[in-house]
């Protein structure tokens, strides 16, 4: 009894340590320029119904065509990187074929590459290819997830086999097995890879920095940096903006959070 109760008291502190960056960054934007360079500092703001920060997030910069374009991108390449995911993982999963091994683990490899090695090589293919200042060239680079391959394929080696097996013998061929039967046994794990894949995206911030050259092009990440005036940094509604920045995200986790639930519930696990 003594044990479970200092393991919740550790779990719950573990918690809180790892949750009062995010609150203390909620609290400050709603603090006064005053508030912020007080001493001593405080974390709570005098008022919880200070909006002048929030206002300026949308005044200062086009924050609604950010978050459209950031919503564009992450929604483009989330639904392209799980589709091609999932054919990968299907071919190597249920097919045998010369160098399948070798082939599946040269693709683990990829994932041993730190992204900011490829960074001059993509800017430079995606300059060739007139992709510069477009949502294709933002996307294009984040299209292919090793990650999200490895983690469908070993999800498809527990399927049963005779599934597929009944379902050849009644003349379903595979891209309608995969839409139609496997698909749905794996929804939740999609589910899971989907919102991984989303908010990876969403907060990339160097990628899509460097390829767009136009104000009404930047992503989110992008525009809250323009926040900052010639008189200095305001802090305050960096936060405040990140704030509206963390709002696609949430919602999409309370949305999709019956999928996730049955996830945890049915002992599938994704990292």
């Amino acid at each position: 009894m003594k044990k479970g109760v200092l393991k919740g008291i550790l779990g719950l502190t573990i918690g809180c340590l790892l949750m009062f960056p995010v609150f203390y960054g909620l609290a400050g934007a709603f603090k006064t320029p005053a508030e912020f360079i007080g001493w001593p500092p405080t974390v709570l703001p005098r008022s919880f119904a200070n909006f002048d920060n929030f206002r300026a997030v949308f005044t200062q910069a086009p924050m609604p065509r950010y978050l459209l374009n950031s919503l564009i991108t992450a929604s483009l390449t989330s639904v392209v990187r799980l589709a091609l995911a999932l054919l990968a993982a299907y071919a190597f999963a249920f097919f045998e074929f010369k160098g399948q091994k070798v082939l599946f683990f040269l693709l683990l490899g990829t994932m041993m590459l730190p992204a900011d090695t490829l960074l001059i090589t993509n800017y430079q293919t995606v300059s060739r290819l007139g992709l510069l200042d477009t949502y294709l060239g933002v996307c294009i680079v984040s299209f292919v997830g090793a990650s999200q391959m490895f983690m469908l394929r070993q999800r498809f080696l527990t399927s049963p086999t005779a599934v597929r097996e009944a379902a050849q013998l009644d003349g379903c061929g595979d891209l309608r097995f995969i839409v139609s039967i496997l698909a749905p046994m794996c929804w939740a794990t999609l589910v899971i890879l989907f919102m991984q894949s989303f908010v990876a995206q969403w907060n990339t911030y160097l990628w899509p920095l460097m390829v767009t050259n136009t104000t009404l092009m930047r992503t989110v990440q992008v525009g809250i940096t323009m926040l900052t005036t010639i008189e200095g940094t305001n802090y305050e509604t960096i936060l405040a903006g990140s704030a509206v920045a963390m709002v696609p995200a949430i919602v999409l986790f309370v949305a999709l959070r019956r999928s996730m639930n049955r996830t945890i519930g049915g002992g599938a696990t994704v990292g």
